[in-house]
């Protein structure tokens, strides 16, 4: 029998991961409808769980009010307010060990995810790797909550749900006729980068075929580039730093389409129910983490012995001379995005 009161869920960064844990979340809100959740993570993701149901969103400020251990005992005492029956960490790391190791002296039950780092590391090692496809981030997620006896069977589909979009950009999506792509050519790690000059050769081929493209995610120094490429090519219209969270998901989930690199980009498409087209370099969709409901036959990656050499693109491609992800064709990625389109 599934636990009965509340279960507080632990997933504090990163973007991606957090984005992945609210597409669990969903589709465990619609299996256990009497469950209650507390979601535990950066305020900043608030608009990843709206309309979850059953789900009380409450935010960890790791950088002030809940920094160091003392911090975290605050956290600590807000959360034991919940009166919670167990504790759903689904991050492992050293705040949210510490955090659990507070529930535990107190006997409230406990289950970690299991990351699977052994498999991991015998994927992304350079001798004798062990080139299999490991179980889906997502699913590890989703143990968590089975062992705690909930059920929980994962769809693993895409459901579009297009929201109303804010007044800012709404015009910009006023002709249904128009095919509309997102472009998400950034990410935390710049291995997982594909180069910005092919991007932009893309975007280039893109623009003169009836597209219209948003480029989405990154700071001031992406925001700079984004700003370049919508001023020289008329279908490209930049997000960045002109939205919210709230309103940037808003906007995804009326894209046909995103291309995006192994990144958070994709994540949040794969939350609002949009295909992605993604672009892969020294990380692989073998490692667990390719956006939910996603096709593997839609990621764009170079065969080579040496790779996966990174779970999260955070090392440079051991692929020869060059990167494997600049071996990717800009018409590669043309290619598969006009037949994406075609095929629905």
């Amino acid at each position: 029998m599934p636990l009965k009161g509340k279960v507080i869920v632990l997933r504090f960064s990163a973007m991606g991961d957090v984005a992945m844990v609210a597409s669990v979340l969903r589709e465990f809100s619609v299996q256990n409808p009497a469950a209650e959740l507390v979601m535990v993570t950066r305020e900043a993701f608030k608009p990843f769980f709206d309309g979850i149901n059953n789900l009380t969103f409450h935010p960890i400020h790791p950088k002030s009010l809940h920094k160091g251990v003392n911090g975290l005992y605050k956290l600590y005492k807000e959360l034991k307010s919940y009166q919670p029956i167990a504790i759903a960490d689904l991050h492992d790391n050293l705040r949210s060990r510490t955090l659990c190791t507070f529930f535990r002296l107190t006997g409230i039950q406990i289950e970690r995810i299991d990351k699977g780092r052994a498999e991991k590391w015998a994927l992304t090692r350079t001798t004798n790797k062990i080139f299999k496809p490991l179980k889906q981030t997502v699913e590890r997620y989703a143990d968590v909550f089975r062992i705690l006896g909930f059920g929980l069977q994962l769809k693993h589909t895409l459901v579009r749900a297009p929201q109303k979009l804010p007044i800012s950009i709404d015009g910009l999506f006023a002709a249904p006729s128009i095919k509309k792509i997102g472009i998400s050519p950034f990410a935390q790690h710049v291995f997982k980068v594909y180069p910005l000059a092919k991007m932009e050769e893309v975007i280039a081929v893109l623009d003169t075929m009836g597209y219209q493209l948003f480029i989405f995610g990154g700071g001031s120094e992406e925001k700079a580039v984004a700003d370049k490429w919508q001023e020289k090519f008329k279908t490209v219209n930049s997000l960045i730093g002109k939205v919210t969270l709230r309103e940037e998901l808003e906007a995804i989930s009326n894209l046909d389409l995103m291309l995006s690199m192994d990144s958070s980009g994709m994540h949040m498409a794969s939350l609002m129910g949009v295909p992605v087209v993604s672009i892969w370099g020294p990380t692989h969709p073998y490692a667990g983490f390719l956006g939910y409901g996603q096709a593997e036959t839609d990621c764009l990656q170079i065969d080579h012995p040496n790779r996966p050499n990174s779970i999260y693109g955070n090392k440079p491609c051991l692929c020869d001379v060059m990167p494997c992800i600049e071996l990717i064709e800009p018409q590669t990625i043309i290619n598969k995005i006009k037949e994406r389109l075609m095929n629905g």
